[in-house]
């Protein structure tokens, strides 16, 4: 101990700050120097997960006696987990943050009135990334503005009406990363208008949303899990510059959302719906990944393939949450008398992930091989710990199949791990 004491403040603090906030503030009993050394912590993290009342509240009384004499004159970051905590008491925490030019503020509150963010916080110039859980939010004062916020995470959060999220959004000038779990009943519709968002990540549970809106010009990452089976209305408007989009959906919602994103250069998706309509062509569409678990998937990939001209890699997956019987009634593979561009003249990789080796897995996998003129690369993995996938046969019945491409490489394997790019 001696050896590290002898070591300059500034380097005890990054030590410290390795080892977390509670383990550090533990040190505070080893002499009179180290005291106070901890408080010097430019991060903050103060998690209880107990739901015992009396720990819960000693993390409170620590936090509430410690906080207004912390010591760096900025905290980079603050994160704190309560339940059942006092909803003052967070306010004033949060205010001592904001007065310490707070980067980074992570607020997981679970209360009946979690409206923990005081009117301080909606002016706060040096915030750049900002994670909320269970709390209330309220509707901005005037005069707000959040001018560095550029990432936004929103986690079981519960709205004023439809347009808080949106006047959120509008105090945030620069925000380019948006991370939204909508999980309020009361919920019935919210727009997400952004000039200047990059990446969004939306997901639907089985909320009841009557209806949404997504306009963001500048995105160049989309991912959308829209599940709530219950029909809905929403318009998502052209993503001009979107590179990188994974869509998750029940049958009724392709059509909107592949028609805005065709300028895509990478693609993942699972719908129940397998028709979007005729006359979208996708020719910067590089990579296809495409889940094989519902019933239309064959006849998806089918449109897909015809509307990608110049599709280098495609991968097929199954779902891990799915169960067996739920992806049995996949469509058979129906030979097509028109083959695609793409594989007459640009596909180079084909996946194929937790392959189950039934007949229309066989004769889909077998198409493929059959017609993909520059196909270099063949990889199948075979899913024999769930469906007893007969290896060997499997093995000759792909090996012994016609290949357009005499360099095609045709690799099998059981384990994942073992699969390259």
């Amino acid at each position: 101990m001696d050896r590290i004491s002898g070591l300059p403040d500034e380097l005890l603090v990054k030590i410290l700050s390795i080892v977390g906030t509670k383990d550090a503030a533990s040190t505070s009993i080893l002499s009179k120097r180290w005291k106070f050394l901890w408080m010097w912590l430019p991060e903050l993290k103060y998690m209880s997960t107990s739901t015992d009342i009396d720990n819960c509240g000693l993390l409170r009384n620590f936090i509430d006696k410690n906080m207004p004499l912390h010591r760096a004159s900025v905290i980079e970051k603050l994160c704190f987990e309560l339940r059942d905590s006092n909803t003052e008491d967070s306010k004033r925490w949060v205010e001592i943050a904001v007065s310490r030019h707070v980067h980074e503020l992570e607020i997981t509150h679970y209360s009946d009135d979690s409206n923990v963010l005081p009117s301080s916080f909606y002016t706060c110039k040096s915030l750049v990334i900002l994670k909320l859980s269970g709390v209330v939010l309220r509707d901005a004062p005037s005069m707000a503005c959040l001018p560095s916020l550029k990432d936004l995470q929103i986690d079981c959060v519960t709205y004023a009406d439809d347009a808080t999220l949106q006047r959120l959004l509008d105090i945030c000038p620069v925000i380019e990363e948006l991370d939204v779990h909508c999980d309020d009943y009361n919920l019935n519709a919210f727009t997400i208008i952004v000039p200047t968002l990059q990446c969004l990540s939306l997901f639907l549970p089985e909320i009841y949303i009557n209806r949404y809106v997504i306009d963001t010009p500048s995105l160049q990452f989309f991912y959308l899990d829209d599940w709530d089976y219950v029909e809905h209305d929403f318009e998502i408007k052209d993503m001009p510059q979107l590179s990188e989009a994974y869509v998750n959906d029940y049958f009724f919602a392709l059509k909107n959302v592949i028609k805005s994103i065709t300028s895509i250069k990478h693609l993942t998706i699972c719908s129940e719906d397998h028709v979007y309509g005729d006359g979208l062509i996708f020719n910067q569409l590089e990579r296809l990944t495409i889940c094989v678990c519902q019933k239309g998937s064959s006849n998806l990939l089918v449109q897909l393939l015809k509307d990608s001209p110049n599709l280098r890699v495609l991968q097929l997956f199954r779902r891990e949450d799915e169960e067996e019987e739920e992806c049995s009634d996949m469509d058979f593979w129906n030979e097509q008398s028109h083959v695609p561009k793409c594989l007459l003249s640009s596909l180079h990789v084909f996946k194929w992930l937790r392959y189950f080796g039934r007949p229309q897995d066989r004769d889909l996998t077998v198409y493929i091989l059959k017609n993909a003129c520059c196909l270099k690369k063949a990889v199948i993995l075979a899913d024999s710990v769930e469906y007893d996938v007969p290896s060997i046969k499997m093995i000759k019945e792909l090996a012994l199949s016609t290949r357009a491409s005499s360099t095609c490489e045709l690799v099998f394997n059981e384990d994942e791990n073992h699969i390259e790019g």
